[in-house]
């Protein structure tokens, strides 16, 4: 069946996981990458060189791509690329701010080139602003955002997200500012510069932490473990189970009735410290320990069991070896394994937007970097 993107031609010069990930959506619906590498290849084909499991994250990242290698700081490479963009429809990179410009292809000289040309950049503040400049990554804007500081636990020091989830979630918001742009561009037929700056991704994420500010005079926002960032609601917590650890949330008073029956603590629904939620987080060490007591004496997936069957928000907290073999994800084709010309079988990510079905094809490896003569 066609692809939302077909007919889509897409200059990649990501790199790492950020404009990567952006261009492998792209390339999930349909569009055709053209994934342009320096003579030594991008930073993170680099790390292969520390072992096989260094290698998984650039397969992950581009399968369904084509890829050249351009020497940019030659003139001869410049020109090569300004040839490809008069026939692209999209150009994305994610380059320190005026690597390009000084380079003499950035957006200034390239929309004259093919003024329908849509030119994404992703950068860590963005392309003006006193911290244009500044060097950026995952982890130094997990901490310049106010990420670390309400991340860990109230007497431990600030801890980054075990995930890279900057560079993910800023990779979505190009894909969405491109996606955008694309559309407009159907109306008025001219292309348009789209930039996306990590560290204003992350604010939105914030709002329980910001809340906590208003509700405490202005009083910093704590490090909260797992509990709600804005010690707002309970229980809201990671209770640990005979065999590991499970989350459960009461969202709606019905919740905690549930959670109730499903612990066999009728005798407390008429309890004033857990009449509502406001009591609750009023008693919010109490709240945890008569759950707590609950959970550690079950294992994680028969307390996933009582919950579900009750209507519970909850999970066991799984390891990434369950996850990667997730049988849901699996069937609903979101997960795929691939014979991988380097790895062998692995296990890669297919579209996370699945537009109406996903359709069952097969994913093809990343391409082989040939170094430039």
């Amino acid at each position: 069946m066609s692809l939302p993107l077909a007919g889509i031609t897409v200059i990649d010069l990501g790199q790492v996981y950020q404009g990567p990930y952006a261009t492998l959506l792209m390339a999930k619906a349909g569009a055709e990458i053209i994934k342009i590498e320096p003579p030594a290849g991008e930073p993170l084909r680099l790390r292969t060189a520390l072992g096989r499991g260094a290698s998984l994250p650039f397969a992950m990242l581009n399968s369904n791509k084509r890829a050249v290698t351009l020497n940019l700081k030659s003139e001869r490479g410049r020109a090569l690329l300004i040839e490809m963009v008069k026939r692209a429809d999209v150009l994305l990179e994610n380059f320190a701010p005026g690597v390009l410009d000084r380079l003499g292809v950035g957006w200034s000289v390239l929309k004259e080139i093919n003024p329908r040309l849509v030119y994404a950049s992703g950068s860590g503040f963005g392309l003006s602003g006193p911290d244009r400049d500044s060097l950026a990554m995952d982890l130094t804007v997990q901490a310049v955002s106010g990420i670390m500081s309400i991340t860990g636990f109230p007497d431990g020091p600030p801890v980054k997200a075990g995930a890279a989830f900057v560079d993910f979630l800023s990779g979505i918001h190009l894909y969405a500012g491109v996606m955008t742009a694309l559309v407009e561009r159907a109306i008025t037929g001219q292309g348009r510069l789209v930039e996306v700056a990590m560290e204003e991704t992350v604010y939105p994420t914030l709002a329980s932490n910001l809340g906590f500010l208003y509700n405490s005079d202005g009083q910093v926002p704590p490090r909260t473990g797992n509990r709600h960032g804005g010690l707002a609601i309970a229980p809201y917590n990671v209770y640990p189970a005979k065999d590991g650890y499970v989350a459960i949330i009461c969202v709606v008073e019905n919740h905690w009735q549930n959670l109730l029956a499903a612990m066999g603590r009728e005798d407390l629904k008429d309890d004033p410290r857990f009449a509502d939620n406001a009591a609750r987080v009023g008693n919010l060490a109490l709240t945890d320990a008569v759950v707590q007591r609950w959970t550690e004496a079950l294992g994680k997936n028969e307390i996933f069991a009582r919950t579900k069957q009750h209507r519970i928000p909850s999970a066991p907290v799984r390891d990434l070896l369950e996850v990667m073999n997730d049988r849901h994800m699996h069937e609903r084709g979101m997960l795929e394994r691939i014979d991988h010309p380097e790895l062998g079988d692995i296990v890669v990510p297919n579209e996370s937007v699945a537009l109406s079905r996903r359709r069952p094809r097969r994913d093809h490896a990343q391409p082989t970097h040939r170094p430039a003569q």
